[in-house]
């Protein structure tokens, strides 16, 4: 917790967002971004129309005074962001008309207590820990890319080691350790000229896809990745980084060239860019702009692609006939559908029995 424990009480309209809050940062947000759109950007993301509902009902608790600190003649709100943006909507009618907020206080008394919050006044070094172990590690997570921003920020401007800054927030797992590396790749390919955030496919910059497949051994063998725990701030061998330009691309699109990234969700595709990443036969297909699927069905062996296909055959069939009976209406596309799958199954069973058959054996009756 932050070193000064005394609650005592400051007008709203003193109060300033913090804009090195790990969370704004990753929105773009920079020491010029006026307040309105800081508070615009916490309501579009941050959920705090349910803090304006809970305020509105009971009123601020006392018991959650905001961390504020003062610097360049201003209170700084560190923690605390999204409940001071909440009052900041109740307070001001422009404000709620801005970001569409219909909520209002009529009575007046509910008002005038919102116009003072309960604070502690304490400063950024003193704060880390508590910060750090409530947001990186504990009940309030930020996201991984905040999180990474907020290690980084630590590690830098108060020398702590990472190690340290692990010990003291309970991290157990080496997330510390794994956040920082990935922002280190972030920020090698962006002073190597070879990443720009902002060409980003998609709005959202999705850091986690980063950050978790460095621990991937594919991934990790095709950039040839210092260990997380070397805390190097340059992971990446530079007679790589053609290849870790290669696999940005593939994880995030370009809005420049027009390309989506090969990744939709974390879970399969990562993996399976992994594996693509491992073969040299998949690498080579993934390259010459086979898809993400079909590159990985170059380096697996063809006896189990068969196997999976047709237990997967099986199944849907299975599937399709259980709702035979009510789900079929006579629809003429769906019958030829089924005299088409049959065909192909009598094909691939006519095929499977020849190559079953001792040589020279004739086959004596059909299936059955």
């Amino acid at each position: 917790m932050a070193d000064t424990t005394e609650v005592t009480r400051l007008p709203t309209k003193c109060l300033r967002l913090d804009r090195r809050n790990p969370r704004l940062v990753e929105f773009g947000v920079t020491g010029n971004t006026p307040e309105k759109e800081i508070v615009e950007i916490l309501w579009d993301t941050m959920d705090v129309q349910e803090l304006v509902q809970s305020i509105a009902a009971s009123g601020y608790f006392e018991h959650e005074p905001l961390i504020v600190v003062e610097e360049g003649g201003k209170r700084v709100v560190i923690e605390g962001n999204r409940r001071l943006a909440a009052v900041r909507v109740l307070l001001d009618n422009h404000l709620a008309d801005a970001v569409n907020c219909r909520i209002r206080i009529a009575d007046k008394s509910k008002r005038r207590a919102l116009e003072h919050l309960p604070v502690l006044i304490s400063d950024r070094a003193s704060s880390w820990r508590y910060l750090g172990f409530k947001h990186v590690n504990g009940p309030a997570k930020w996201s991984s890319y905040a999180k990474a921003q907020y290690i980084a920020e630590v590690h830098r401007n108060y020398d702590i080691p990472l190690t340290k800054i692990a010990e003291q927030i309970g991290d157990r797992h080496k997330t510390v350790q794994r956040l920082y590396r990935g922002l280190m790749v972030v920020e090698q390919a962006e002073n190597s000229k070879i990443f720009d955030r902002e060409d980003r496919y998609r709005r959202r910059f999705a850091f986690s896809h980063l950050y978790t497949g460095l621990d991937y051994e594919g991934i990790s063998r095709f950039l040839s990745l210092r260990p997380a725990d070397s805390e190097s701030p340059q992971p990446v061998p530079k007679k790589h980084l053609d290849l870790l330009k290669e696999l940005l691309l593939w994880l995030y699109g370009s809005k420049k060239q027009d390309q989506r990234p090969l990744i939709n969700s974390q879970n399969p595709d990562l993996r399976k860019l992994d594996s693509v990443l491992s073969n040299t036969e998949s690498l080579a297909a993934l390259r010459s702009g086979h898809s993400l699927d079909s590159a990985l069905e170059f380096g697996r062996d063809a006896a189990d692609i068969l196997e999976e296909a047709l237990l997967r055959a099986k199944r849907e069939l299975t599937r399709a006939s259980a709702h035979l009976t009510i789900g079929y209406k006579k629809s003429k596309t769906l019958l030829r559908v089924a005299e088409e799958i049959s065909d192909l199954a009598d094909d691939i069973y006519r095929h499977m029995e020849r190559r079953h058959r001792p040589t020279g054996e004739t086959r004596r009756s059909g299936r059955g």
